[in-house]
């Protein structure tokens, strides 16, 4: 059974920092090469944030995401981080952890449509 479990939300003022954690199981954490991180706030359509390709490969960011956030991972944990510096309000939302998508030609897309496991999601909350 496929499982991603996201950890690491919380409550923090602007400029602050929190790293998520999602530990992947149940099925080969490298099978679809690609990992990424979205959010979702509410009222709004799920948005992706980053990804990246299993194994060292190159990351993704979109433009909310680029400058202050960090994808990574740590493959003998089979865990993906997502480390958030400089947050701002408008980065509260539920994060969800994604997996099981394929890169195209080596690079990983943070689109949600690519991605075929998801976690429940973490909240994150930041207060001006």
């Amino acid at each position: 059974q496929v499982q991603l479990v996201e950890s690491g939300g919380g409550s923090v003022q602007a400029g602050g920092s929190l790293r998520l954690s999602c530990a992947a199981s149940g099925f080969t954490y490298s099978r679809g090469n690609c990992m990424g991180w979205f959010r979702q706030a509410p009222g709004k359509e799920r948005e992706g944030v980053a990804a990246i390709y299993i194994n060292g490969g190159p990351t993704s960011y979109t433009d909310s995401a680029k400058g202050r956030f960090t994808i990574s991972q740590d493959n003998a944990k089979n865990t993906v981080y997502l480390q958030m510096n400089g947050l701002k309000p408008e980065d509260s939302a539920m994060y969800y952890c994604a997996g099981d998508a394929f890169s195209y030609g080596g690079r990983c897309r943070v689109t949600e449509l690519e991605y075929n496991a998801w976690g429940q999601g973490t909240q994150v909350t930041v207060s001006s």
